[in-house]
């Protein structure tokens, strides 16, 4: 036998192990073990040249053998063994008659079985040797409520886990375990604290965590006076007794899910507590006890009740760990920047305002979380970018003068025809309605990024102008987005006239520059500032316009009274209403019906109404059915892990407590996030004086609510709203600036180099410009012109072929052979989104002077998901060759060109048996629009010899086949699915894994841009695939982030009993990084996203292994 290591150090290492599984696994959660080559998975290593007698074996591992008994040959053979595991196997009964012969085994793991007794307890009682006993995991107490009492014979025992069975009392005689150190009865059914631990003098670790009905501690728990790690965690305790407070060497104390209000007096005893867990319980105030544990080193106290923090929270110098999320905590204490050693600061879901003066001493807090909070000083953008920004923030502040400059983004959005151009010009207009509809006065009004500019006439029209061709009052019928609604709804939506788009946008008055944006200064007193967004209704915009919804906003919902029916509800209203819901929880929307001149009263009042009653029930069904998805995952976490995984018949099948407690979080933030839709449809007429005035009162009102929007009165360095005039100064109109330009007006601003990168870092999460500081290439860039910058976006929107002809033949020496090839590349444009670059710097004239500026741009739109380059060179072109950009969303063929390989076919067309693999997202309320084609874009660095269809993408991973597919959903109560798919032979699976992995993770970070989205993941059944099942059976997508599970080989699909699937057809080789269907509501403030630094890391890891793969597949090895 190797020599032990010393107490101390197999201490520390078994409290480690011990905190690694409670804290980060979570209960009930399977460890992961080394991969022993699962069938579809890499081949095991070769087994050691050297194997000993059997007779020398000291140590024995038959874990996830799938093993029923154990012969008493095996025990008898094996008799010098000291170490047996049987974990993860299907024993009923204990192996009785082979444990006989192991009268020399010290360590015994008999977890994750299927035991429901020990018998009369002789078979372990003859184990007088044995040290570690584990049978947590199984079914104990099924027959008999307790253990036998011969199990207190091992004397010796010093380790003892019976965690997650059904024991409701343990054996009078465990007290005579003097040598015991750790007892895990943890998930149990104890009715009360077990009096025989009371005499186990020797203990220093335990839990009875999710004994639920424990209810309270003895005073006598006192006499555990050498218990280091006490874990109490949901056990039902209202109160604690002052015989805790006695435990001097207590190091570690889990008290989360209860119901504690206070502290025992005397809990400041407890001078050796390093970490304490208060979460989830009643806590109105902070336990002043706390503050006398100087070596407290984590404190967790989120989900209470806490409002206030104390001064002297600095007295807990040692403090690494500071989670105080969602209670009502309106402050923080000045002391707090005191606390040098924290390196974890969440503060997420409280009511914090101001950060305190020298908040950026804490630079070593690593872990930072402080949205939803109505941060105004520093702003919410500077706070979500991490400490080393606030600390700039701050300096900049001490540096310069705090300016105030109330500014709110305001978004019109809603149909083609709801009457939003018209809305927003009577809005603006300086003096009020004329009464004479005479001609708008600039005034206030200015585009946006100008500054001091007159509009141009079309602008400058009256206040309320006809639109020529009359497409304001056109039915609202003639246009509906193109998702269809989700959930009980009076009809479908009506589809597009087939002449729809052929009428050029540019022919229009009203809306004919699709996405616009401008500055309203809506009260010059109070210098309140709109930055006005009119977004387009056309779906044709729908893969820009998510870019410009973002929290902080104020949003006006227009629909056309005039126009409106029951009927259309949700194309007019619902369709947005989950639109904004799943980009932005939480928005503050107001509701304005237009063209209320053209409705009868009675009309009038009939159809506002119908539209607040179908607000309200849609948001009830919307919330019943999110309280139904929590009851299910409640009743799921009621249930052993072990049950949910005995068949694929139960809910959320093999899902653990981790995974399922996540997704309950996410259904508990869309629930507690609702769109904040204000009073009800407020009527409106550009010639009515009144409704202009009230509806313009009504916005100032809401925008001026301290509690709904704070960060109106944030408060900014004078520095860096000086910095911002400097950029939007009417001579500073080309379309971008160098980062050399930009220092130089930063250094007028008072700005140095070193400063300049926070003011811009905020300006871009803000809104009011561009700026990736960790792109390689635009970093170097300032993209200050947000005006020229849509023009350009919108330019990609257009779908006329007239207008997109009119940009390119405005050079008058265009010939007649040339205007000839400009049109068939304008066909080629809209059937299948190809585009060459010199046409498309045509097509941006006058935008794009030089070929700086064509590449910075194609950069930027492939940077946004819009294109990407067909035949990127890796060098300089030879002989000139064309760059080729494809636009996804342009692409009209539904199926793009199907290969051989998609039949089941190799690459010489001769078939073979393979297994398909398919992930499936699917999305009952709403898809986000242009998603597919922004995930199209998003995985072209991951595939080759790719083939695009409207709805498919045809491709490869190195040599393994993908396909990637959008289905819309067919019916009202049917949803959108996408789905990622591969296939490969069973010995190849893992290939096939290879190939999807990467596309899986690309959508699951595309996803984190809409935290308020609902959607589900699933793989789907190969079995059910291969047969053509229209329904395939589908396992839970959680699965993909966990470890398959050991002594699993094949799982019965739920379809037909008769069918096995094997276990590498639905667990992949290795864990996801990211758990699908888990929106971690990580969201932007900025106009335009601004990819991480983690994304970058994984999109560079991702080029890595491509890089490899592809070496592999050089070399004429099959892999993904």
């Amino acid at each position: 036998m190797a020599q032990t290591e010393p107490p101390k150090a197999a201490r520390l290492w078994r409290d480690a192990a011990l905190r690694a599984r409670k804290l980060r696994g979570g209960p009930g959660e399977p460890e992961p073990e080394p991969d022993e080559g699962p069938p579809g998975g890499p081949p095991p290593p070769p087994p050691a040249a050297r194997r000993p007698p059997l007779g020398e074996l000291e140590a024995l591992n038959l874990s996830g053998r799938g093993l029923e008994e154990l012969p008493e040959e095996v025990g008898a053979a094996l008799s010098g063994l000291r170490v047996l595991s049987l974990r993860r196997n299907r024993l009923c009964r204990l192996p009785a008659a082979a444990l006989r012969h192991l009268g020399r085994l010290a360590e015994l793991d008999l977890s994750h079985n299927r035991l429901r007794g020990l018998g009369d307890g002789r078979a372990l009682a003859g184990l007088r040797g044995l040290r570690k006993l584990s049978l947590s995991h199984n079914e104990l107490g099924a027959e008999s409520p307790g253990l036998p009492p011969r199990l207190a014979e091992l004397a010796r025992l010093e380790e003892l886990d019976l965690s997650f069975n059904r024991l409701r009392r343990l054996p009078e005689g465990l007290g005579c375990l003097r040598h015991l150190r750790a007892l895990d009865i943890d998930h149990n059914l104890l009715p009360c604290f077990p009096a025989p631990l009371l005499e186990l003098a020797a203990l220093e670790e335990l839990d009875c965590s999710g004994n639920r009905h424990l209810g309270a501690l003895p005073e006598g728990i006192a006499a555990l006076r050498r218990l280091k790690i006490l874990w109490l965690s949901g056990t039902g305790l209202a109160a604690l007794p002052e015989g805790l407070c006695q435990l001097g060497a207590l190091e570690s104390l889990m008290l989360d899910g209860n119901q504690l209000r206070t502290l025992p007096a005397g809990f400041s005893g407890l001078q050796r507590l390093k970490m304490l867990n208060l979460s989830s319980n009643l806590l109105g105030e902070f336990p002043a006890a706390i503050l006398a544990l100087p070596g407290l080193e984590e404190l967790y106290l989120s989900r209470n009740q806490l409002s206030v923090l104390p001064p002297r929270l600095c007295q807990l110098r040692q403090l690494r760990t500071l989670w105080l999320d969602n209670n009502r905590i309106r402050y923080l204490p000045d002391s707090i920047v005191l606390l040098h050693s924290l390196e974890e600061l969440v503060l997420q879901g409280n009511q914090i305002a101001i950060l305190p003066e020298g908040f950026g001493q804490l630079s070593r807090v690593t872990l930072w979380k402080i949205k939803d909070n109505p941060l105004i000083q520093p702003p919410y953008e500077v706070c979500m970018k991490g400490i080393p920004y606030i600390a700039a923030y701050q300096q900049e502040l001490a540096h310069s003068q705090p300016a105030l400059k109330p500014r709110l983004k305001l978004v019109l959005m809603g149909l083609k025809d709801a009457g939003k151009t018209l809305l927003r010009r009577c809005l603006m207009e300086e003096n009020g309605q004329k009464e004479d509809a005479g001609s708008l006065e600039a005034g206030s009004v200015q585009p946006r990024g100008c500054p001091g500019q007159q509009q141009d006439s079309g602008r400058a029209a009256g206040c309320c102008p006809v639109p020529e061709d009359a497409s304001e009052q056109r039915d609202i019928c003639s246009h509906v987005p193109s998702h269809q609604g989700k959930g009980e709804r009076p009809c479908p939506a009506p589809s597009l006239p087939p002449d729809a788009s052929q009428v050029s946008s540019g022919l229009r008055l009203s809306g004919s520059k699709g996405i616009e944006v401008m500055d309203w200064t809506a009260d010059a007193e109070r210098g309140l500032t709109f930055i006005v967004y009119e977004l387009a209704g056309d779906p044709t915009y729908d893969v820009i316009q998510s870019f410009f919804l973002s929290p902080g906003a104020l949003y006006v919902l227009v629909v056309n009274l005039s126009a409106y029916v029951p009927q259309h509800f949700y194309p007019s209203v619902g369709y947005f209403l989950h639109w904004l819901g799943s980009k932005v929880p939480h928005a503050v929307v107001c509701m304005v019906g237009t063209h209320a001149d053209l409705c009868a009263e009675r009309e009038l009042e009939e159809k506002c109404l119908d539209i607040h009653h179908q607000i309200a029930q849609q948001e009830k069904r919307d919330a019943e059915g999110l309280q139904s998805l929590v009851q299910q995952v409640d009743e799921a976490l009621g249930q052993d892990f072990d049950l949910r995984c005995s068949s694929p018949h139960t809910a959320f099948y093999g899902v653990s407590d981790k995974n399922l407690r996540r997704k309950k979080a996410q259904f508990q933030y869309l629930l507690n996030h609702r769109p904040q839709i204000l009073s009800p449809v407020l009527p409106f007429s550009c010639w009515d004086h009144c409704q202009v005035r009230r509806l313009r009162d009504k916005l100032l009102s809401v925008a001026e609510h301290r509690d709904i929007f704070p960060n109106l009165h944030r408060v900014l360095p004078k520095s860096w709203q000086v910095l911002e005039e400097l950029h939007f100064q009417p001579q500073a109109q080309q379309l971008w600036l160098s980062w050399w330009d930009s220092a130089r007006l930063g250094l007028q601003a008072g700005l140095t180099e070193d400063r300049l990168q926070s003011a811009l870092s905020y300006l871009h999460e803000s809104g009011k410009l561009l700026y990736f500081e960790e792109h390689l290439t635009l970093r170097e860039y300032v993209f200050h012109n947000l005006p020229r910058l849509i023009d350009i976006l919108n330019v990609f929107c257009q779908r006329d072929a007239t207008v997109l002809l009119q940009k390119l033949l405005s050079d008058t020496h265009i010939d007649e052979l040339r205007a000839t090839q400009l049109h068939h590349y304008v066909e080629g444009f809209l059937l299948h989104g190809l585009l060459p670059a010199h046409v498309i710097r045509l097509l941006l004239k006058p935008h794009i002077q030089s070929r700086e500026d064509l590449q910075l741009i194609l950069e930027l739109l492939e940077k946004m998901g819009l294109c990407y380059c067909v035949n990127k060179p890796k060098s300089k072109p030879l002989n000139g060759a064309a760059a080729w950009y494809k636009f996804p969303c342009y692409v009209k063929n539904e199926v793009p060109h199907a290969e051989a390989w998609i039949n089941g076919a190799n690459l010489s067309g001769q078939s073979f048996v393979v297994e398909q693999l398919q992930i499936e997202y699917s999305f009952p309320f709403i898809f986000p629009p242009g998603l597919f084609a922004r995930y199209s874009v998003q995985i072209n660095s991951h595939v080759v010899q790719r083939s695009d269809g409207k709805y498919q993408i045809y491709a490869y991973r190195g040599k393994v086949p993908v396909v990637v597919s959008y289905r819309p959903a067919r019916g009202a109560l049917q949803p959108d699915t996408l789905s990622i798919a591969s296939h490969a032979s069973l010995p190849n699976i893992w290939t096939a894994w290879q190939a999807i992995t990467p596309l899986v993770e690309e959508l699951n970070v595309l996803l984190q841009e809409w935290p308020g989205l609902y959607y589900t993941v699933h793989v789907l059944c190969s079995k059910c695939l291969k047969r053509g099942s229209p329904n395939p059976h589908s396992f839970p997508g959680e699965l993909l982030s966990q470890p398959r599970p050991e002594g699993l080989t094949e799982i019965i699909c739920p379809k037909n009993g008769s069918e096995r699937v094997n276990v590498a057809l639905v667990y992949p080789p290795t864990p996801t990084v990211i758990s699908p269907c888990s929106n971690l509501a990580f969201h932007h403030d900025g106009d335009v996203l601004l990819i991480c630094v983690g994304i970058w890391w994984r999109t560079c890891q991702s080029q890595i292994n491509h890089q490899y793969w592809c070496q592999r597949f050089s070399t004429g090895e099959e892999c993904g």
